[in-house]
């Protein structure tokens, strides 16, 4: 049923109709569980979003926990909480929302800590305003 080449291995031919069969029953099996597989890519995506969230909030929380006033640390902790109860589940609709609360918790965080670092930098003069005296020019 095969043929020898030249060099001496033998190659067989590849009969059609198993084949073809074979082909369609994955193609029946890949769009039964399409659905099925782009939930589970959803969930994937939002555990990979929700990790990246909470690895950056627990980073600006230490490095700035002492810079923040003691309502938004306690809003970020418990957001923080509350999504790693829920981010190795199955619903997807709970992990987005959980996510979505860190990271709005993260932006106050944010603010306040610019806040702080503003009026850190406005408590004296600034180097382009020393020896700047106010004026007015008349053109003649």
């Amino acid at each position: 049923m095969g043929q020898t080449t030249s060099d001496g291995v033998r190659r067989g031919t590849i009969a059609s109709k198993p084949l073809t069969a074979d082909i369609d029953k994955m193609l029946k099996g890949a769009e039964a569980h399409k659905a099925e597989d782009e939930k589970r890519k959803q969930i994937v995506e939002a555990r990979n979003h929700a990790d990246a969230a909470l690895n950056s909030s627990e980073k600006a929380l230490a490095d700035h926990s002492d810079k923040v006033p003691a309502p938004i640390k306690s809003a970020v902790e418990t957001a923080l909480a509350n999504l790693k109860a829920v981010k190795d589940g199955d619903d997807l609709e709970t992990i987005c929302a959980k996510t979505q609360t860190l990271i709005e918790a993260s932006m106050k965080l944010g603010e306040a800590m610019y806040a702080g670092q503003q009026g850190e930098a406005s408590g004296g003069p600034k180097p382009a305003d020393v020896g700047v005296v106010d004026a007015e020019f008349e053109a003649a």
